[in-house]
């Protein structure tokens, strides 16, 4: 199954909903940091509802924000959740991202970026489009030190590539951009039950949930184009 049937099959079902909801625990705070002045140009790769670009329109007056999805059914719902004209949504391919260079001021993505059918190359592409000093912002749960989101591969059938932090710092580079910083932002919202209610259905002890949440939570990495 590709990107495009996985997702639409997503978007149809009310699941880019549900992952907004998941995935704004930690979003919200790295979006803070992200320094999206009035009128920058900032695209949302992997959009999914568009939830961040909307944000970025709310909290940081973020001039035109474009939402990028590989899936027809994603952009259409994100299209439909807002009726901001400066944010819009387009069906695209993270290989060959439809933009001049130098024409982005800022790249948000969260669980999005493991997506990519070539990682490497995305990352060049990301850093053709952004305008030196230009920020990507990239967040993911699923990556090697997490070791409890190794088992998502077995459900999807999109090969995913799980890099581990060292190779997301050397991938950055090697793409041309500069690493301004790397850290795990927790997720502090998620409800941890008391040790007597353990097991439960997804987690054996509370010391692996605690782990899961709220010493790995999203692993930030964030670029500069120079």
């Amino acid at each position: 199954m590709s990107v495009r049937e996985e997702f639409d099959e997503w978007a149809a079902s009310g699941r880019d909903r549900g992952m907004e909801d998941r995935h704004w625990h930690t979003a919200k705070h790295a979006l803070a940091r992200m320094p999206v002045e009035s009128g920058d140009v900032v695209l949302d790769l992997g959009c999914g509802s568009g939830y961040a670009g909307r944000a970025l329109r709310d909290t940081k007056d973020a001039g035109r924000v474009y939402g990028l999805d590989g899936a027809p059914e994603m952009a259409r719902n994100a299209a439909e959740y807002t009726d901001d004209p400066a944010v819009g949504f387009l069906v695209g391919d993270f290989n060959e991202l439809p933009f001049a260079d130098d024409s982005i001021d800022h790249v948000w993505s969260m669980e999005a970026f493991y997506y990519a059918a070539d990682p490497q190359h995305t990352l060049e592409e990301i850093a053709r489009v952004l305008r030196p000093g230009g920020t990507f912002y990239c967040a993911v749960n699923y990556y090697e030190e997490n070791v409890h989101s190794h088992e998502w591969q077995e459900f999807i059938s999109i090969e995913m590539t799980r890099w581990d932090r060292d190779r997301y710092r050397e991938a950055f580079r090697e793409a041309g951009l500069h690493v301004a910083e790397q850290d795990n932002i927790p997720d502090r919202e998620i409800t941890i039950p008391a040790e007597a209610e353990f097991p439960t259905d997804d987690w054996d002890t509370r010391e692996e949930m605690v782990e899961r949440y709220r010493e790995f939570g999203t692993l930030l990495t964030v670029g500069v184009a120079p």
